[in-house]
């Protein structure tokens, strides 16, 4: 055994003998160290990082502007209690607030902790105009988080029923259908909450009429409209968060994943009225809002702002799309291919994605699988052409040759 399988086998070794096995098997790689979309792993091998540690590596690996921020603040502040002002924090809540024009920022850890203050901030807000309301209506398939709240709100009972007694409240209707949503949402309604693209059940896009159907109905009965861009925000589908695509505007919007480009951070914003769903005293948190993840954050927006990372995003994963709906002509293995911007699932006429998945990995590639036949790509944002060029002739050529 060589000394960079060696080095691997210890690690999987550790991993099998102490670590809660909540993963199962993993794929047989450990990262060293990275640059832009490429990932250099402890057997020495070059792969191309095609799911971006799900969304999160937006600005790729290793970026010299984002590892000399949090080196800085590092030198300066890692951490600092919420008793006191913190000043990373509050631009960074400055620039959030303003991207989506006007409100107030919490900023947290997680998404699962970002929707989590989402339903609370919800069931605050009618709670201090004394007239509670608990029914939370969401979709099925969706996915909001892992906590027990967001669980429970995500639409796929496998992640909550182990977890029993769950959350009441949670009420959930058929993605994209609009009679079964006309029929859930009604005047005892405390929110509607809704990913846009459902990324975890396949990439499944909402339908236009799906989506102004549910901000319509919230204007009629005062219901808040949640619009989780955990995976979708951060320029992900061509346009900073992915409402903006479907011409509607919630009450709070969540972000998380890839706002630090790696480093945990969550956030949660709301217009003014429904912020005031809490008063001091109502939530918080230790860690959230911490000065180096804000200023990880507040360098990752600025990358954006200089490589116009959204536009970049739109025009990139449009070419991307195209190429691959063309492929898919000329390959009966390849069934329909989703998404927006750079945000991909390739459904498979096969039901072999986890197989093609491991081809991919043996190529030198990483992507995910959802279930027995999507294969999702969330790349960085800073592919170039040219990689993305080197992503298709493998994809295509691994549907050929290796399922």
């Amino acid at each position: 055994m060589d000394t960079h399988d060696a080095k691997l086998k210890h690690i999987m070794d550790l991993d099998s003998q102490y670590y809660l096995n909540t993963f199962g098997k993993r794929v047989p790689f450990c990262p060293d160290h990275g640059d832009g979309v490429w990932l250099y792993g402890t057997d020495g091998r070059r792969y191309m990082d095609m799911i971006g540690g799900i969304a999160v590596n937006v600005v790729g690996h290793a970026r010299t502007e984002l590892t000399q921020a949090i080196c800085r603040q590092a030198g300066n502040v890692i951490h600092c209690s919420n008793y006191y002002y913190n000043e990373p924090q509050a631009e960074l809540a400055a620039r959030l607030a303003t991207s989506f024009g006007g409100g107030r920022v919490f900023i947290c850890n997680s998404g699962a902790e970002a929707n989590e203050g989402a339903i609370k901030l919800a069931r605050g807000y009618f709670y201090k105009k004394n007239s509670p309301r608990t029914k939370i209506v969401t979709a099925l398939q969706s996915f909001h988080g892992r906590t027990l709240a967001t669980a429970t709100a995500t639409g796929q009972p496998r992640y909550s029923e182990p977890f029993a007694p769950l959350p009441e409240g949670f009420v959930y209707v058929p993605f994209n259908d609009c009679e079964s949503l006309k029929s859930a949402v009604t005047d005892d309604t405390c929110a509607v909450m809704l990913e846009l693209i459902q990324g975890e059940s396949g990439v499944r896009p909402a339908s236009q009429e799906f989506a102004s159907l549910a901000a319509e109905l919230c204007k009629q009965t005062g219901a808040r409209l949640i619009i989780d861009e955990i995976q979708t925000g951060m320029g992900r589908t061509g346009s900073f968060y992915a409402y903006e695509g479907y011409g509607i505007k919630p009450d709070i919007v969540t972000l998380a994943k890839g706002l630090a480009g790696g480093v945990p951070i969550g956030a949660l914003i709301a217009n003014e009225d429904t912020s005031t769903g809490f008063a001091p005293g109502d939530h918080g948190s230790t860690f959230g809002g911490n000065p180096l993840a804000c200023a990880a954050a507040l360098a990752v927006l600025s990358i954006y702002d200089q490589e116009s990372l959204v536009r970049r995003a739109a025009q990139l994963g449009r070419d991307l799309i195209n190429r691959l709906r063309e492929a898919a002509d000329d390959n009966s293995k390849i069934k329909e291919v989703r998404g927006k911007g750079l945000m991909i699932g390739i459904e498979l006429s096969v039901p072999r994605a986890q197989e093609l998945k491991h081809k991919m990995f043996e190529r030198g590639f990483l992507v995910g699988a959802i279930g027995t036949s999507t294969i999702r790509i969330l790349p960085p944002l800073t592919i170039t052409e040219e990689e993305l060029d080197i992503y298709i002739d493998q994809f295509i050529k691994s549907v050929q040759e290796d399922i």
